[in-house]
């Protein structure tokens, strides 16, 4: 049986990874996993449920347990939480909680599940050295924080959310730290990952640099 083709693209919060891996996903007629998604919704449904953010034991079984659905909408036991799970709230949750051993092995199976034919692009922190070590190409994105940050700055302002690029810059740095000193799965590229710094480029100068190592590694 003919292997799934899978594309990973990992890098922190900031780097382009989502917006870049869905644009490539669709031009490669692709499934796109936003794994990240999974761990907001893991975060989202402990704020639903009151559930002791510190809590590994509580917050793997709910992993375990969680009713979640990916079509053109994120579904969450059924209720659509596309918008509810992209607060920075949800968002900085779901980065204090992958830390943990459990959490991230109650969802590893289910991120693994998403590949399928005819092929994959799967984004995260460690889709090319956990999830899919065996990808055909690996993608790493990286900015420096001040560029992360502005990003994120622009996005929320454009929403109408009440932000300063200073606190921005913190949280971008805490999370980073977050990612990069956990135990499992720290943020890293894997070693035979393709590192492309994204300071200073534009959405199609990623993309197109992207899609020129698609096609440099892969027959389409």
């Amino acid at each position: 049986m003919k292997a799934t083709p899978i594309l990973t693209i990992d890098g922190p919060g900031g780097s382009g990874k989502g917006t870049i891996g869905l644009r490539v996903a669709k031009a490669l007629g692709w499934h796109f996993l936003d794994s990240g998604a999974l761990y907001r919704v893991l975060a989202f449904a402990a704020l639903q449920q009151g559930v002791d953010f510190t809590d590994e034991d509580k917050l793997a079984d709910l992993g375990n347990n969680l009713s979640v659905q990916f079509n053109s909408e994120v579904l969450f036991a059924g209720q659509p939480v596309t918008h509810a799970i992209r607060t920075e709230t949800c968002g900085d949750i779901a980065s204090k909680i992958a830390i943990f051993p459990k959490v991230r092995s109650a969802i590893l199976e289910r991120l693994r599940a998403f590949a399928r034919m005819p092929g994959l692009v799967a984004d995260g922190r460690d889709m090319g050295t956990v999830v899919f070590p065996g990808a055909f190409l690996k993608i790493f994105l990286e900015a420096s924080v001040e560029e992360r940050a502005k990003r994120r700055y622009l996005q929320l302002k454009e929403k109408g959310e009440n932000v300063t690029l200073e606190r921005l810059l913190e949280e971008v740095a805490a999370r980073d730290a977050r990612d990069k000193g956990r135990v499992i799965a720290p943020l890293l590229p894997a070693k035979d990952a393709v590192v492309i710094d994204t300071t200073g480029m534009g959405v199609e100068a990623v993309f197109e640099r992207v899609m020129n190592e698609v096609k440099h590694s892969f027959s389409i």
